[in-house]
């Protein structure tokens, strides 16, 4: 007998503060069977991985207030199995310090946005779920 399971969507959680960026990439997730969460800041995305524990966050490193670096130290800091939600990082900013920062509180990946397609993206997300 076989039996319809029906599994679960992954959820990502996109925190970017470019608004047309975030919903490109959200429709493409969503295109792709992903269900996709948007934040367009570091305290909105927090308080939304929270919410929804995310499978993975994709995260923009300039953002408002908090940057990328800061939110991902302080998710680690959090109690609980948000503390170890996948992070890939990605930003225009091709900056060591802030790499080797996003690196070393636990970042997947460490991006620069014009370097990768959108498609591409979309492939190392799937590396990671």
């Amino acid at each position: 007998m076989e039996e319809n399971i029906k599994k679960e969507k992954n959820k990502i959680l996109i925190i970017e503060d470019e608004k047309m960026l975030a919903e490109m990439y959200r429709d493409r997730l969503i295109y792709e069977g992903f269900d996709v969460f948007s934040a367009f800041d570091a305290e909105e995305g927090m308080e939304m991985a929270e919410k929804i524990k995310p499978d993975l966050i994709l995260l923009d490193i300039l953002l408002p207030r908090d940057n990328g670096t800061d939110f991902i130290e302080k998710l680690r800091n959090k109690e609980g199995e948000i503390s170890g939600v996948t992070v890939v990082a990605y930003s225009n900013y091709d900056d060591k310090e802030s790499r080797e920062k996003a690196m070393k509180y636990g970042a997947k990946e460490y991006l620069i946005k014009t370097n990768y397609t959108p498609k591409e993206v979309i492939e190392i997300i799937r590396k990671y779920i």
